[in-house]
């Protein structure tokens, strides 16, 4: 049975927003609200939802670069969350994370070898100079970019090759956990297939275990053996890829699925789709109950009530939706 290197238990993230006056009472967003998931080495869980959900926030949440305000991060049966900064700084030789804007996520003042070798001096600091520019000419080759680059700075590189550049600083510690945030959305189609397959290869050879952000499901698809589903701040749906894409066990889930492109014409038009009404909520003045029953099609009277749990539909397969077995009778059009 496979070792499990992370537990996520009830984690919460706070926001306090100030009032536009001096006096005005500050107000709260909760953008992580009670997640809780394990994570098995060698594994990728997919963590897919609208913009705003609390995706970004909940794998920065993980890593402690936001701090949570409620819940335990344990990993390799130590607890993060009571880590003081100095501990927090070397367990983050094993955590990393691979920003979503490529180019702004680099400093445009220093050199790529410069960037890529920044993790080596706070996690590795007695290393040598000329060991460090080994490490750095290996996982630039590891990345696809030549080690001659090195010299050059940011804006000498397209986006493709900026993100190379984000991935093999990920990766210059040699990590067992990477948060990619989003990693592919600010690319090119073409380029995002090179990225997606790029850390498919890296995670089989340094047996990476990842969790992948993205709302792109077509994306998350290819990457994934988990995917989780938040909804304002909430996980409404996880379970293997597959009983996700072809049984989804929420009406969110459907809806988004329903919205993902399909490649076959004939099969996009048969389909049938589910269309969201409105908005999502307000964090800061979430509905009572279940969050997503404003904009549900199938919501009753006691979807009001209280938040509900995550309910077993399948192996290993959970939904936070008091009628998920009669959403599951009705399976997806998009396979897994």
């Amino acid at each position: 049975m496979a070792e499990t290197l992370l537990s996520v238990e009830h984690l919460s993230t706070v926001f306090e927003l100030r009032g536009k006056s001096l006096f005005a009472k500050p107000v709260h967003l909760t953008a992580v609200n009670d997640v809780s998931f394990d994570l098995v080495a060698g594994e990728t869980l997919g963590i897919v939802g609208e913009s705003g959900c609390g995706k970004s926030t909940l794998g920065r949440s993980i890593l402690r670069l936001i701090e949570p305000t409620g819940g335990r991060i344990v990993w390799q049966g130590r607890s993060l969350t009571d880590l003081s900064d100095s501990e927090m700084r070397k367990a983050r030789r094993d955590l990393s994370i691979i920003f979503q804007d490529p180019i702004a996520s680099l400093d445009p003042r220093m050199t790529v070898g410069q960037i890529i070798a920044e993790p080596l001096r706070v996690a590795e600091p007695d290393l040598g100079r000329a060991e460090r520019r080994e490490r750095v000419s290996r996982v630039m080759e590891e990345v696809g970019l030549a080690p001659e680059m090195a010299n050059r700075y940011p804006h000498e590189f397209s986006g493709g090759q900026a993100q190379r550049i984000g991935i093999a600083r990920a990766i210059v510690t040699e990590p067992k956990l990477i948060v990619c945030d989003e990693p592919v959305s600010a690319l090119d189609v073409s380029i995002q297939a090179q990225i997606v397959n790029l850390l498919k290869g890296l995670k089989e050879r340094m047996g990476l275990t990842l969790i992948f952000i993205s709302h792109d499901l077509s994306v998350v698809r290819l990457v994934s053996d988990r995917i989780l589903v938040l909804y304002l701040g909430r996980v409404v749906e996880i379970g293997p890829r597959k009983d996700v894409f072809q049984n989804p066990g929420h009406p969110y889930t459907k809806a988004l699925l329903s919205a993902a492109p399909i490649p076959d014409p004939v099969v996009a038009r048969a389909r049938e789709r589910t269309v969201l009404q409105g908005d999502p909520p307000s964090p800061i003045r979430p509905p009572s109950g279940c969050a997503f029953r404003t904009r549900c099609p199938i919501a009753q009277p006691v979807c009001a009530e209280n938040p509900p749990p995550l309910i077993p539909v399948g192996d290993r397969h959970r939904a936070a939706c008091l009628f998920a077995e009669d959403v599951v009778q009705a399976p997806s059009t998009m396979a897994g």
